[in-house]
């Protein structure tokens, strides 16, 4: 029981990295219809945005390894992600808007081969070390747990799944009790409707991509402290894994990406610590196959007829 306590543990902080990912491609298919294959490469320039900018932001603050110093790189990068993802979209999909949805496809897929190209030739192709910005360490559990204070539950763990949830909720509320989330939703349920109300269309795409690309941002800070070593290709099995996580959940549904996220990430964990970590792969794409053979409208979303 122990055992399968912990690997619960570890599975809902790494699939509350996975729905912070999902959040991204569910939001940008409700509005666009369309998969934004180069999410996952964002996810990987926000871990690289924390390795360049933290250990700056925590010289010039002097605040040094702490939770004020995570805040603040974790505002960085998400801030930088954000503007990131406005230009892709603004340079890469907006001339394309009109175009089949095939063509949107084939763009995505090669930015997505453009950024991880360019980052290995930025970058480097070698892994590289994240800096500390929190010293992580085992948290000793109080003795009137009994037998569950022998769980190992990190700091980076704590601090992953405290952060997940805070965005989770400030993205509801955003969507739920804002104007633009208003539009956001709006713009989802009929776009030619929510144009003829006055809703700004290219606003509203730009905010969605800025905030979904914001949320890959902080994805991949805490990851980073979750597992402190990065590369410019990261983002390609994270990328693929939180795609796998919004259609689990519902492609189009904000509940569903966050509910896939953390059932991908608690499958993982369950696989690499009753069967091998060979399997993990293998058996997260045959939770797709299946998905997509018995229920495709995913646990939470539901079947949409179009007229032809």
């Amino acid at each position: 029981m122990i055992e399968f306590l912990q690997q619960l543990a570890n599975g809902l902080a790494q699939g509350g990295i996975y729905a912070l990912i999902a959040l991204g491609y569910t939001m940008i298919y409700g509005v666009l219809r369309f998969i934004n294959f180069a999410h996952g490469d964002v996810f990987m320039l926000g871990a690289f945005a924390g390795f360049y900018v933290g250990p700056w932001v925590l010289r010039v603050s002097g605040l040094g390894p702490s939770y004020a110093g995570v805040a603040l790189v974790l505002l960085a990068a998400m801030l930088l992600c954000a503007l990131i993802g406005i230009g892709i979209e603004r340079l890469c999909y907006r001339p394309l808007r009109d175009r089949p949805r095939i063509i949107v496809l084939i763009t995505a897929i090669g930015v997505s081969l453009l950024i991880e190209n360019v980052g290995q030739l930025v970058f480097g192709a070698d892994p590289k070390s994240f800096p500390d910005l929190v010293i992580d360490r085992a948290l000793v559990l109080p003795a009137w747990w009994g037998r569950l204070s022998a769980l190992t539950i990190t700091l980076s763990q704590v601090l992953v799944l405290g952060v997940t949830l805070l965005l989770v909720v400030l993205l509801r509320y955003i969507v739920n009790r804002t104007r633009i989330g208003l539009a956001m939703r709006a713009l989802s349920l009929n776009p030619t409707a929510a144009q003829l109300a006055g809703v700004d269309l290219d606003r509203v795409i730009m905010f969605t991509f800025g905030l979904g690309s914001a949320l890959a941002g902080a994805a991949g800070i805490l990851t980073s402290i979750q597992q402190p070593s990065i590369d410019p290709l990261m983002g390609i099995s994270a990328g693929l894994k939180a795609f796998i996580a919004a259609v689990l959940g519902g492609i189009g549904n904000l509940p569903g990406a966050v509910v896939g996220g953390v059932l991908i990430g608690l499958i993982e964990a369950l696989v690499v610590g009753y069967l091998s970590p060979t399997y993990r792969d293998t058996i997260v794409f045959a939770v797709l196959i299946l998905i997509l053979i018995f229920r495709p409208a995913g646990l939470l979303g539901t079947v949409q007829r179009e007229k032809v």
